[in-house]
């Protein structure tokens, strides 16, 4: 009896999606606001280098820095998502049931960073940096439609990222950084129970367990609803772990006017290592008289010990142009073109562990993700010698190929940034950066069907896997609002 992969396939089918999860701001995995100074042109000044955030976009950018400078910042994610199905089922290809997942998106989540920069002298910078470079949370009801592919997730990340700049000459200055990254995921998937049980009650009648229309037909679900049987099982896992990667930067200045900038940032792999817990106590009926044996055991959880999973993630590479020019006193123009090596993300492989003896089957994840773009314009105004006041406009695009590919942990979508900015100098020493963003998603469609059965194997090769094997189908409307302070002072 394969009971075991109905668990185990909350466990890490929730584990890849969580992680790779980044619906809070851009597009596949990254979360789209490391500094509210570059916010306020909808992140177009990668050439600007005007403070410490530089060492994000282009470390090479320190080597403008005078003295000892800080730059602290709070960026405020106020989502809003709106979820209506249109007719998911389950494996059995009937109704899953349930609502739209209610407000699944949090109210507001607040993101951190942290930049310090010195001159050390006049060719060397160097420079730290603190910031979250991924994130997801979202909590959909638990009885929702789409709970048999994801209940709730909870994505932390942050980026330590200590970093050098060395000026060659006047024209030409060059940057390195590397980064110590964290990723802690936590997150929760039903099971479908009552599938799985269908199917092992036609395996026991003789019947194919694997065909739909037979453990979704009216005898076998007649039997189950006789027998009182209800209730879905869940499944919650924790992982986390440390990577570490590295990112260069090369700024080119053709006069006091004009510079350009070229940055890249490497791809970072971890290996997320977690427990699983499950519970089957929700799960009703008269168990015992389908006559499978150990059936209620392992539901009552005496044959459920916590388990292990390993799961493979490779944050993606990112390459970057960009270019800046003072006009005149008054204004300044800017742009940025950002690719990203989304197509990374086409396999996820989870290896699971052996289990009282059973060994579960691995899972593969067929993402067929494509590398995205991101183009982002902007422009300063300094309105008088305490304010500037900055603007922006950016699209981004999503990695995902087709609706075939967009599931609940991350129903990504092209999107479209309208940003506004002001720096506040205090004094010669302190200043103060706002931002607002308005990001727009694309209305999206999900039809995302798991090619697992929830007793574990596979609908096509019969080979052993975890999963619950339903389809998600509806339709996502999202916008998302920003709000930055940050803090910036001179030594």
């Amino acid at each position: 009896m394969k009971l075991k992969h109905l668990s185990l396939s909350v466990m890490v089918m929730g584990a890849t999606f969580g992680l790779m999860s980044t619906q809070a701001v851009a597009s596949g995995y990254q979360f789209g606001s490391q500094n509210v100074s570059g916010q306020g042109t909808a992140h177009a000044n990668g050439a600007e280098a005007n403070d410490p955030s530089t060492i994000f976009a282009n470390p090479a950018g320190l080597s403008r820095l005078e003295g000892t400078q800080f730059s602290g910042g709070l960026t405020f994610v106020v989502p809003h998502s709106e979820y209506t199905d249109n007719g998911s089922t389950n494996f059995a290809n009937q109704p899953t049931g349930g609502g739209n997942g209610g407000s699944f998106a949090p109210s507001v989540v607040v993101a951190p960073n942290f930049y310090l920069s010195h001159k050390l002298n006049d060719k060397i910078n160097l420079g730290v940096g603190v910031f979250v470079p991924y994130g997801a949370k979202l909590d959909y009801d638990s009885g929702w439609a789409g709970r048999y592919a994801l209940q709730n997730v909870d994505l932390k990340s942050f980026n330590i990222n200590p970093s050098m700049s060395f000026k060659l000459d006047d024209r030409h200055a060059f940057g390195f950084g590397l980064s110590a990254q964290y990723l802690d995921a936590t997150l929760q998937q039903a099971a479908d129970v009552r599938t799985g049980i269908a199917q092992l009650a036609a395996k026991k009648l003789g019947l194919n367990p694997m065909n739909p229309a037979i453990i979704g037909g009216a005898g076998i679900q007649g039997q189950l609803n006789a027998l009182g049987v209800s209730g879905d099982g869940t499944a919650r896992i924790s992982g986390d772990d440390w990577g570490f990667g590295w990112n260069i930067g090369y700024m080119f200045t053709l006069n006091e006017n004009t510079r350009f900038g070229l940055a890249y940032r490497s791809a970072i792999k971890q290996k997320l290592e977690g427990t699983a817990d499950w519970d089957f106590s929700n799960v009703k009926g008269n168990l015992a008289a389908l006559g499978v044996p150990n059936l209620q055991a392992y539901l009552s959880g005496t044959k459920h010990p916590d388990t292990s999973a390993t799961v493979d993630v490779t944050t993606p590479e990112t390459a970057s142009a960009n270019f800046f020019h003072q006009l005149n006193p008054k204004w300044a123009v800017m742009g940025d073109v950002t690719w990203v090596a989304n197509s990374q993300m086409k396999d996820i492989v989870i290896k699971q562990a052996t289990v009282n003896g059973v060994s579960q089957g691995d899972i593969t994840i067929h993402q067929n993700w494509r590398d995205t773009w991101r183009v982002s314009l902007g422009a300063n105004y300094q309105y008088n010698d305490a304010w500037l006041f900055r603007g922006g406009v950016a699209w981004e695009q999503s990695p995902l190929r087709s609706d075939n590919e967009r599931h609940p942990a991350i129903p990504d979508s092209d999107r479209l940034w309208l940003s506004l900015g002001a720096n506040y100098k205090i004094n010669k020493q302190s200043s103060v950066d706002f931002a607002y963003s308005f990001i727009n998603f694309a209305n999206a469609n999900v039809n995302y069907t798991d090619g697992c059965s929830p007793s574990g194997n596979s609908p096509t090769t019969g080979a052993a896997c975890t999963g619950n094997g339903g389809t998600v189908k509806g339709s996502y409307k999202t916008y998302l609002q920003l709000i930055g302070l940050q803090y910036n002072y001179r030594f």
